[in-house]
């Protein structure tokens, strides 16, 4: 079973039973950043830290910075997202998503929110 968690920075994480997760950005984030263009992710093997930036997503309006829920190290990368950008408006929560870490051995949900948590954060 997995979970997913949303963070203050408009990121989700979805955490697998394995201890691997994947991140993306929210569909609230998509809608505000408008139009994108251009998403740089980080390379396999990278190393992750929670509230750091790992990667930057171009929109027509901004650049914005993506940050890491949890630390861990990069397993994949969404390569679809090099020639199709605009599947983190589409599908935000699934096809969109950016990148699936291996999670650190001590990581910690506390500091995410829930579902409903991060709905009446962004109301």
């Amino acid at each position: 079973m997995s979970i997913t968690k949303f963070t203050k920075s408009h990121e989700w994480i979805t955490i697998n039973d394995d201890d691997t997760a994947i991140i993306g950005i929210t569909e609230h984030a998509q809608e505000q950043l408008g139009d994108i263009v251009f998403v740089d992710l980080p390379m396999i093997g990278d190393q992750v830290s929670s509230g750091e930036e790992f990667s930057v997503i171009e929109s027509v309006k901004a650049a914005s910075d993506i940050y890491a829920p949890l630390s861990g190290e990069i397993l994949d990368i969404n390569n679809d997202l090099e020639s199709q950008p605009n599947l983190v408006n589409e599908q935000a929560l699934d096809g969109g998503w950016l990148v699936k870490i291996k999670l650190d051995d001590a990581y910690n949900t506390n500091d995410l929110m829930d579902e409903d948590e991060y709905k009446d954060y962004i109301a």
